[in-house]
C-alpha cells in the first residue's frame, strides 16, 4: 500500500481485451487487429485471439472476426456456426460468409482512420 491508500496494479492484456470487447454494442463487429490497434498494441492481433478463448460468459465474444470480415476457423465447428447464429440474431447479414465491414465495423470508442488504427489509445484500466 501507498501513502495515499492501496496502489491500483495495472490490468492484463486479457482483461483490457474483455473490457473492450464488452464495450462492442449488438449488431457491430470488430476484428482482433482493430482491438489490438485501439489498445495500443497493433499487431497483437493473435493475442487477441487468445484472450478471446477463454474469455468469461458476459463478454461478448461472438463480436470480434478476423480481417476479412469473416470468422475465424476453430477446432470445432459448431462454435464457428454459434458466433455466425449470434451475429445474424443481431442483425448482422453475412454475404458469401463474410460481414461487410464497411456497414457493421464498430467505430470503438473514439474514431478509426480509414486503416482502421485508433486516432487514440482506449484506456481500459483508467475510467472514462
Amino acid at each position: 500500500m501507498g501513502a495515499g491508500g492501496p496502489e491500483r496494479q495495472p490490468l492484463t492484456f486479457t482483461l483490457r481485451v474483455w473490457r473492450l470487447v464488452r464495450r462492442i454494442p449488438a449488431g457491430r463487429v470488430a476484428t482482433y487487429g482493430q482491438v489490438a490497434a485501439l489498445l495500443g498494441r497493433p499487431g497483437a492481433a493473435r493475442a487477441v485471439g487468445r484472450a478471446m478463448r477463454e474469455c468469461p460468459a458476459d463478454v461478448p465474444w461472438h463480436r470480434v472476426i478476423n480481417a476479412r470480415g469473416g470468422i475465424s476457423a476453430r477446432p470445432r465447428a459448431s462454435g464457428m456456426l454459434t458466433q455466425r447464429l449470434r451475429l445474424e440474431a443481431e442483425g448482422v447479414r453475412f454475404e458469401r460468409g463474410r460481414v461487410r465491414l464497411g456497414r457493421y465495423r464498430w467505430s470503438g470508442p473514439g474514431r478509426l482512420d480509414a486503416t482502421g488504427a485508433a486516432s487514440f489509445v482506449f484506456r481500459p484500466d483508467v475510467p472514462a
